[in-house]
Parts: C-alpha cells; sequence; structure tokens
C-alpha cells in the first residue's frame, strides 16, 4: 500500500455543562426569569451603531466596555445614571475628546455637572428599543444562541436604518 503524504488531525469537543452553555448563550437569571440584555449604541439620528449582549444579570458596564472600545469620531456620549463610572467610562471618554453627557449617581461625594439639554436627546436610544422591540422574535428572545440572536437584532437594525 502506498504511504499517503496528508495527516489525519481528530478532534474531540468536550460537552458543556448547562451553566458554561448558559454564560456563552447570554442567558441570565434575573427577577423575571432568564433573560438577556442587550446593549447598544446610536448615532445622532437614532439609528443603531452597535450591539452586545449580555447575560440578564450582568451590570451595564459589562456592555459599556465593549461598545465603548467601538467608537469613532465621536463628540458627545449621552447615557443614564448606571454609566456614571469613573475608570470606566468618564475617564477614556474624555480622554478620547467626547464629552461626557451622563448625569450623576446620587451617591457620588462630589456631584459632577453635565448638560441637561443635551441629556434629553437620550430618548433616540429609548425609540431606538421600542423599534426593535415591534419584531417579536427580538421581544421575547426565540433564538436560543446568542450568536442567532445578535444576527436577528442585526437583521432588524438593517430594517430600521432602511425606513
Amino acid at each position: 500500500m502506498p504511504q499517503s503524504s496528508r495527516r489525519i488531525r481528530i478532534v474531540r469537543a468536550r460537552k458543556k455543562s448547562p451553566d458554561e452553555t448558559r454564560e456563552t448563550q447570554a442567558i441570565g437569571r434575573s427577577r423575571g426569569g432568564l433573560s438577556s440584555k442587550i446593549h447598544a449604541t446610536c448615532d445622532a439620528l437614532g439609528n443603531p451603531t452597535g450591539f452586545h449582549l449580555t447575560p440578564g444579570q450582568a451590570h451595564d458596564l459589562q456592555g459599556a466596555d465593549v461598545l465603548l472600545d467601538a467608537l469613532d469620531e465621536v463628540d458627545a456620549l449621552i447615557a443614564d445614571k448606571a454609566y456614571d463610572a469613573q475608570a470606566r467610562v468618564l475617564e477614556p471618554v474624555t480622554a478620547a475628546g467626547c464629552q461626557a453627557v451622563i448625569p450623576p449617581k446620587r451617591c457620588r461625594q462630589e456631584p459632577r455637572e453635565y448638560d441637561r439639554q443635551m441629556y434629553k436627546w437620550r430618548h433616540l436610544i429609548e425609540n431606538l428599543f421600542q423599534k426593535l422591540k415591534q419584531y417579536r422574535g427580538i421581544a421575547t428572545r426565540y433564538d436560543k444562541t446568542d450568536r442567532n440572536f445578535l444576527g436577528a437584532i442585526h437583521l432588524a437594525s438593517i430594517a430600521i436604518w432602511l425606513r
């Protein structure tokens, strides 16, 4: 028999435990049961520009760490009180030359000033989530995997862009 020059590689996958699968699928237990959080960014017209999924019990800053790295050429970042973190949000945003329009938390020792008129524009991201939730598959998360769910979110956001 002639010798073959091909190499054969056998790869065996390890079966994941249910806890590991839940972590990788961005499903987490919160007060309302199993859920996921959609973290999003939008432009000044309310059009979606970025998405990230985390489990339901995750803090909002976990999504901010990912989405803030992707922001380019932004003049102002408008966010709610959950993003009032000096080292994780405010310092990187100001270092990038961007204005942070984030109201201070009540427990802050030294309250910061922020542009109250510009903060009113935060309704754009809220409107984006309402547009996304018009799609039943996104509002109820029919997809099991985070990859498919994120794909459905991107597909819905394309439809929003095309309106």
